[in-house]
């Protein structure tokens, strides 16, 4: 504790972001082989009603001045988790509907509580586009334990999301519970959302979540290499969006989407590069 008090304004926004680096990629890897990473999108959504939510009643009731945004968040992922699990089961021949319910109540209420609450613009700003100097030592203490519950749920349920992720008729016939584990995932989503938007920012979490993968996925050749490249790619990422977003003082999530894209450039790049070669092996042999 002593160790992160001494750590300057920049040196937490940093160590959050590296956490954030690779936790998010990790989780990215499983939505990719689900193809259900637009998941994010309606929890990234319903996570700033929350945080909406939290500014407007820390304003509006006197007793309550003491509440922080980020709890109320993490407590709107969290259900909106719980809420896109029930209406899949409700929904079952058309479970893609789940997200666009969620995703557009959360944009309807944010939209409304925005408009009620007294919150600055730049306030607003950094919770939309993330933001590395507001990054106090309380968020990073959030970050550090919604990161390191994260991890440990991702390891410790490792092969049954796995098995879940590839095939759920394998996976229920081995006797994994499917519809519990696939519960506890939507959980986990919504957690890694709440940990990440005080640095990449709600409207770009999910390209977090997303970007490094799809670059890893270019040129992986197993599912560990893509969830060990999708990690080193998030981390660069991180890295060089908070460093550009300090010096040029421009958004940081914005920083780090833009060098998640140039990274997927570069993969596909690599990819084709290496498609070209082995074309060109096969041709003048």
């Amino acid at each position: 504790m002593e160790l992160l008090q001494q750590l300057t304004f920049l040196e937490r926004g940093v160590l959050a972001g590296l956490i954030i680096g690779f936790i998010c990629p990790l989780l990215g890897a499983f939505l990719l082989v689900r193809r259900i990473t637009i998941i994010t999108e309606a929890l990234s959504h319903i996570t700033l009603t929350g945080i909406t939510a939290g500014v407007f009643l820390s304003q509006s009731i006197m007793w309550l001045t003491f509440i922080n945004p980020l709890y109320t968040g993490l407590l709107f992922s969290l259900m909106g988790s719980i809420l896109i699990e029930k209406l899949r089961h409700i929904y079952k021949g058309f479970q893609e509907l789940a997200v666009p319910i969620i995703l557009s109540s959360g944009i309807g209420l944010s939209a409304i509580l925005i408009g009620l609450s007294q919150g600055s613009t730049v306030e607003w700003y950094n919770y939309l586009f993330g933001s590395i100097v507001t990054v106090s030592l309380f968020d990073l203490l959030f970050i550090l334990i919604t990161g390191s519950i994260a991890f440990l749920i991702l390891i410790g349920f490792y092969k049954e999301w796995l098995s879940i992720s590839f095939d759920q008729e394998f996976a229920k016939t081995s006797g994994i519970s499917v519809r519990r584990l696939n519960f506890f995932f939507s959980l986990l989503i919504a957690i890694v959302i709440s940990m990440s938007m005080k640095v990449v920012g709600i409207l770009l979490v999910g390209a977090m979540v997303t970007l490094p993968v799809a670059a890893s996925i270019q040129i992986a050749k197993s599912f560990r290499q893509v969830v060990l490249l999708g990690i080193l790619f998030g981390e660069v990422a991180i890295i060089s969006g908070i460093v550009s977003s300090y010096y040029f003082n421009i958004a940081t999530g914005g920083m780090i989407v833009v060098s998640g894209v140039i990274l997927l450039l570069i993969a596909n790049l690599i990819k084709r590069g290496k498609q070209f070669v082995s074309t060109f092996d096969v041709l003048t042999k």
